[in-house]
């Protein structure tokens, strides 16, 4: 993901409690595959999470569990002194799993040509990471785009020079904002199906086949997201925030389709946070540039701050596409690591999430009605995914989609104020591009 070239400084807050940073413990993050649930069936593997710290005893560990390569599950839990981790986490996982018949699976379909756009900006010690992991992916027909978003340094452009020039595609946007370059990638691509992925994770080598298989199996689909997943929790700003829910979206495959909303979102189709994320997307290209492709005015980079890959989400939806989430397209995000990254994300989430309500009013007027009969639940439900929630205990991370987990004040005022925010945000970057 670009860094911020010039958008509105985070109003400065006081850090997190001692008491907060002194539960959130740092945790071990692997990677576990088992043959099967029931105790005599042995374990495949265990490993660190790609680019995560190697694995130990004596503390709190984190990990994604595998049943023969398929991601099933997480789970955390502590791993005594002088034990097997491996044993331990497959005990953890079996005492809290439900067997249940798992969902098809769309990723035995021959993908469709591909292309992968990755933006970023002045981040070149990280994109390598990234990009050795795109080019070792399953997939039969794809190629990697780098979209090097308003850089300052020639560090990007090098690092494909020297490393990457016969298996990467270097592009140059000099206008800043993730929209805008990701835009610039679409406009580049003749592939049927363009997907997206940040320039700080590492993507599984099933990652790209599983999140553009479904295209081949469903022509109404024009969106695909998948599983994000930490690769570190080392730090308090990290646990904090995968303990807040991270990126993750679960582990069961969801089919979003506005002929027949879901009845458990009454927000339909304006909860796009529900969809995915910017940093494991897949769209039909035809679908993307029938919408206009990502509003330039949001994203990263620019006033708004946000919002750019929630926009596209609620666009697809309302042209009468379907989206689909997939867990089987993996990637591991290497979170920031310090607390004033934590407070930045926090005010970026809340203006992104109103900056993109605001994109899709003001591009289509038609979806106001819709909007308002939401409103009053919507308050509500942005009253409740803001607000305070005390730390009693070590954080969480995999409690996604509850209520319970810790955000420490601080962080609950900043994401309120960056709502507040986010119609201004969006209203300065739509009069800057002009």
């Amino acid at each position: 993901m670009p860094s911020t070239p010039s958008t509105p400084s985070t109003p400065s807050t006081s850090g997190a409690h001692p008491t907060t940073r002194s539960l959130l413990r740092d945790v071990t993050v692997a990677d576990l595959d088992l043959s099967g649930v029931r105790e005599h069936e042995p374990v495949l593997s265990l490993t660190p999470a790609p680019g995560g710290p190697p694995l130990r005893a004596g503390g709190p560990v984190y990990a994604l569990v595998r049943l023969r390569g398929r991601p099933v599950a997480t789970v955390l839990t502590t791993v005594p002194d002088g034990a097997d981790p491996a044993h331990a986490l497959a005990t953890a996982f079996r005492a809290q799993y439900t067997a249940h018949e798992p969902p098809t699976s769309l990723s035995g379909r021959t993908p469709p040509p591909t292309t992968v756009v990755v933006a970023t900006r002045e981040r070149a010690d990280r994109l390598g990471r990234a990009l050795d992991s795109l080019l070792a992916q399953d997939h039969p027909d794809f190629r990697v785009v780098v979209v090097d978003n308003a850089p300052r340094t020639p560090a990007t452009r090098d690092l494909i020079a020297t490393h990457y020039a016969h298996s990467v595609t270097y592009l140059h946007e000099p206008v800043p904002g993730l929209a805008t370059a990701h835009n610039r990638g679409v406009a580049a691509t003749d592939s049927p199906v363009v997907a997206f992925t940040d320039d700080d994770v590492v993507a599984d080598p099933r990652w790209l086949s599983a999140l553009t298989a479904p295209f081949a199996a469903d022509p109404r689909t024009g969106c695909v997201t998948g599983l994000i997943l930490p690769a570190r929790l080392t730090t308090p700003a990290q646990v904090l925030l995968e303990s807040h829910g991270g990126f993750a979206k679960g582990f069961a495959p969801r089919l979003y389709d506005p002929a027949a909303p879901p009845a458990d979102q009454p927000l339909f189709p304006f909860t796009a946070g529900s969809f995915g994320s910017g940093a494991n997307m897949a769209f039909r290209t035809s679908a993307l540039r029938a919408i206009g492709g990502f509003d330039p005015a949001t994203g990263t980079g620019t006033p708004a701050r946000g919002g750019d890959d929630l926009y596209a989400f609620v666009r697809i939806l309302t042209a009468g596409h379907r989206l689909r989430y997939t867990p089987d397209a993996l990637v591991w995000h290497h979170h920031r690591e310090t607390w004033q990254d934590l407070r930045n994300q926090a005010y970026g989430y809340g203006a992104g999430l109103t900056a993109y309500l605001t994109a899709v009013l003001c591009r289509h007027p038609a979806l106001l009605p819709a909007l308002l009969a939401r409103l009053p639940r919507g308050l509500a439900h942005a009253r409740a995914i803001t607000a305070h929630r005390e730390t009693r205990a070590a954080g969480v991370p995999g409690a996604h989609g509850t209520q319970r987990h810790p955000w420490p004040r601080t962080l609950s005022r900043l994401e309120r104020r960056g709502m507040l925010y986010g119609p201004v945000g969006y209203a300065r970057a739509r009069w800057g591009s002009r």
